[in-house]
């Protein structure tokens, strides 16, 4: 790794560092405010009981007072029938009740006030609380992000060169199947027609020359060059792009490829469940290009004696299964042929499905791939 690479994880190192703390005080802040707001309650229970009482208290001596003030004004109204003593006595005993009254509603004052302030200052804990959870959980995400995505910045950009070797690789293959493509119309088709213009010079020579018998045998074999040569060409635009895929749609066209391919391998099971609606174009293609891989990689790389494949269609999404008891391969191994692998994941990502594959040395392999559908990529017969 470069000096590049070392600052660059040594910085991500710090970021996650300083976010953790930074969660560790918020979460720490969180429970502080919790614990207080435990507390107030309990306190807030108490005051309120303490409201209550004083309240009650208050109330009684409210209505005592009233009566030792009546009793006071029945005492001054009738002054000349009650002892000074009486009237003194009646007096002291309204002014106490006064003023326990005056001194029990100011107790109840406060104890409301203290109540109202704790009511004020559960809720703003409460809404402290609530936005310290908010931002643990908003901090755990861009540290989830720090941690699971932004470390792995060396193997994205490992990532980005495999990509680009994989672009290259297509370019290649892109030749390679030019080339091929190539020899094939020049060895089979082009070489057919080259053969088809001397046998009908031959033709003209010996219909010329009078030899009828000689001139239909040699328009014969012409014949036979041009079923051979159609024969070809369609050959080479089927492995372009199957015409049937077009017409009769993706579960014949499968059908009929692996009939094609029981010279190279007699032991190929399908089975299918599907409604009578045609699916686009694209998703068409593509699923026959991915079955097509699938099974070509069973036949030439894990030399498979058997492969099933298993194609279900509903309204809503395509699972595919191809499974096949061949040699197998070490996953965690990048080979030449991970690159197909890379093609198909990258074929199904643009469908916005996903892809697992399963292998081990020995035990076969097994590729499933899932894509979800809409009633817009359905269509009727």
């Amino acid at each position: 790794m470069g000096n590049n690479d070392r600052t660059l994880n040594y910085i991500i190192e710090e970021m996650i560092d300083t976010v953790k703390n930074s969660k560790d005080e918020v979460f720490e802040i969180a429970e502080d405010s919790r614990k207080e707001h435990e507390n107030l309650n309990k306190e807030l229970s108490i005051l309120k009981e303490d409201v209550a009482l004083v309240i009650d208290e208050g109330d009684q001596l409210d209505k005592k007072t009233k009566l030792a003030r009546k009793k006071l004004s029945t005492l001054s109204k009738n002054f000349h029938q009650y002892s000074e003593q009486e009237i003194r006595k009646a007096y002291d005993h309204a002014h106490q009740l006064q003023t326990e009254l005056v001194v029990k509603r100011d107790k109840e004052k406060v104890l409301r006030e203290r109540r109202n302030e704790i009511e004020l200052r559960l809720k703003a804990i409460e809404q402290m609380v609530a936005r310290a959870e908010g931002l643990v959980g908003k901090i755990s995400i861009v540290l989830n992000y720090l941690s699971e995505d932004f470390k792995q910045v060396s193997d994205l950009i490992d990532d980005a060169k495999e990509k680009q070797q994989f672009g290259l690789k297509i370019i290649e293959a892109q030749e390679e199947e030019r080339r091929r493509l190539s020899r094939e119309m020049h060895d089979g088709p082009a070489q057919m027609l080259a053969n088809i213009m001397l046998r009908s010079e031959i033709i003209d020579r010996t219909y010329k020359k009078g030899d009828i018998d000689n001139a239909v045998q040699e328009m014969r074999g012409v014949r036979k060059l041009v079923r051979d040569s159609l024969h070809e060409v369609r050959r080479i635009i089927y492995d372009l792009r199957p015409m049937a895929l077009d017409d009769l749609g993706l579960v014949p066209t499968i059908k009929k490829y692996i009939s094609t391919l029981e010279d190279q391998h007699s032991n190929i099971h399908f089975t299918y469940k599907s409604s009578d609606e045609r699916l686009d174009s694209q998703y068409e293609v593509a699923l026959f290009r991915l079955i097509q891989e699938s099974i070509q990689n069973a036949i030439k790389h894990a030399e498979a004696s058997e492969i099933k494949v298993n194609l279900d269609i509903t309204c809503d999404r395509i699972i595919v299964g191809i499974t096949d008891n061949g040699k197998g391969f070490e996953q965690s191994q990048k080979k030449e042929k991970s690159f197909g692998i890379i093609g198909m994941q990258e074929r199904i990502e643009m469908l916005g499905g996903d892809i697992r594959i399963n292998s081990k040395v020995g035990e076969g392999t097994q590729v499933f791939f899932k894509i979800p559908l809409n009633q817009e990529n359905l269509h009727a017969n």
